[in-house]
């Protein structure tokens, strides 16, 4: 055994002196808040889109005015979803099937007296029942309304989440101050949007404004997916929108009423005359500048890559293409080339311009001026790449919009084709093959000037919208036909197809 080691006295150890309880101020009450939920119970009226509005009674906040059938939810247990269908059902007697229930809006309200809640609205389009009062001790009427049409007094709360819905928006702040009617007030109106982060900033939503939305729909039936597919340049509004059945249409909100009334004027006339090769139109609204068009198959050739053979296939069917849209109608009087406005677009192109550039558009100004008349057809009047669609699997070709389109002469369809088969006569063989003739000598020298003018429009264009292709492109115009009127006998024509 090992002895043990002798035992030690443990020396006393002082105590430090206690310290102070640490002590935390008492936190303010967490700021809590009601949460309810608003049923836009929704179905296509007559004239417009209607919704379904109740109006209080009794001893009840705002009793008199209209509003959305709404409640609270019941507690923690209930989520938002779960409460609007137990609203509906006690209120109006709808049953409602969570799967048909569909987010619209969300409004952070305060009301005149200080106290701040959350709402959440949400459409429904599908239910079970006839609505009806059901709880007459609180509400002593209930109609349909056209969102352009709603009954006064509505209480300004509800009125906020409607008008918002109305605007295609997603969430909006209605901060009421001190004084304020609980009624809705056009002079009062507390209502601020808040922007999205999806595609369209404005709205908050993929989609177009609530009445873009309700005419498209009357259109076409109940739209489940809005795409934007504007392009960046035009200014137009434009989106690929699928329906709940099925089927793809295109929706565009033009930039001005000639655009709208140009196309409009188009699909009504010449434009069935392509049949499958370009879109039907489906609906056009003139107050809101808007058109519903069916959908076509294939791919933009903006961009598109193809090798020499196919490349020619598809020039030979851009000509039979651009020869279905000069027949479309009968033929017009005989016009002169337009003058109009390319001083204008010289005065804003001018810092772009390399010397000489000026020169010669001016005397390509005054060479149209001289040029004999050319009979006028119906021409799209932007026939370009980005507006042809190939569709490789049936190998048909395909045109989109025809907001510029208009009686001309018909070389006018070629001028912003030229500078895809610069270089490339085969090309141009081909398209004039497909077109049925080539180009007169007299077609050529319009061409030819029409292209210097539209180059100059393209740069002024670009530079004021900052988009530097379209200013290279017309530069390069102005540089190709400046080059081809140095060195070709016949001047700035023989530039047209070389």
């Amino acid at each position: 055994m090992y002895p043990l080691p002798p035992r030690r006295t443990a020396l006393p150890v002082p105590l430090a002196p206690r310290a102070a309880p640490v002590r935390f101020a008492a936190p303010a009450a967490r700021h809590r808040e009601a949460v309810d939920v608003h049923l836009i119970l929704r179905r296509d009226g007559a004239a417009a889109p209607e919704v379904l509005l109740s109006r209080r009674a009794g001893e009840v906040y705002a009793a008199g005015m209209w509003h959305l059938p709404s409640g609270h939810l019941d507690g923690p247990h209930e989520d938002v979803v779960e409460a609007l269908v137990r609203e509906a059902r006690e209120e109006t007697g709808v049953v409602v099937d969570p799967a048909e229930v569909r987010f619209a809006v969300a409004v952070h309200h305060r009301g005149p007296g200080g106290r701040s809640r959350t709402g959440f609205f949400f459409e429904v389009r599908t239910w079970q029942g006839a609505p009806a009062v059901r709880e007459p001790d609180v509400c002593d009427a209930m109609g349909w309304y056209g969102l352009d049409a709603l009954p006064e007094p509505m209480v300004a709360y509800c009125r906020a989440g409607l008008d918002t819905y109305r605007d295609g928006r997603a969430m909006a702040v209605h901060f009421q101050q001190p004084g304020d009617p609980i009624a809705h007030d056009p002079a009062l109106d507390r209502r601020r949007p808040v922007p999205g982060a999806g595609p369209d900033r404005t709205t908050g939503t993929a989609g177009p404004d609530g009445h873009v939305r309700a005419f498209t729909e009357q259109a076409v039936g109940r739209v489940t997916d809005w795409t934007d597919v504007s392009w960046a340049r035009a200014g137009n509004q434009v989106w690929r929108v699928r329906g709940a059945e099925g089927g793809t249409w295109f929706v565009k909100v033009h930039r001005s009423a000639r655009f709208h009334a140009r196309e409009t004027t188009a699909f009504r006339t010449w434009v069935p005359a392509l049949g499958a090769a370009a879109p039907r139109l489906v609906a056009a609204d003139a107050t809101l500048r808007t058109v519903v068009v069916t959908a076509v198959p294939g791919r933009s050739l903006h961009g598109a890559v193809h090798a020499p053979a196919q490349q020619r296939r598809i020039f030979h069917h851009i000509g039979r293409l651009a020869a279905a849209i000069h027949h479309g109608a009968p033929p017009g009087p005989a016009a002169a080339v337009p003058s109009g406005r390319w001083e204008r677009h010289l005065d804003a192109a001018r810092p772009h311009l390399t010397p000489g550039d000026e020169e010669f558009v001016r005397a390509a100004a005054g060479r149209a001026a001289r040029l004999p008349a050319l009979h006028t057809v119906p021409t799209h009047g932007d026939l370009q790449l980005r507006n042809l669609r190939w569709d490789e699997a049936g190998a048909t070709l395909h045109v989109i919009d025809f907001e510029r389109g208009e009686y001309g002469p018909a070389v006018r369809d070629f001028v912003r084709l030229s500078d895809a088969w610069h270089g490339r006569p085969d090309l141009y063989e081909a398209l004039t093959a497909g077109y049925g003739r080539p180009l007169t000598a007299v077609e050529q020298e319009h061409l030819a000037v029409l292209s210097v003018l539209d180059a100059v429009s393209g740069i002024q264009y670009g530079a004021a919208h900052a988009d530097p292709e379209l200013v290279e492109r017309g530069r390069r115009t102005l540089a190709r036909h400046r080059a081809a009127a140095e060195t070709g006998p016949a001047g700035i024509a023989t530039s047209a197809v070389g």
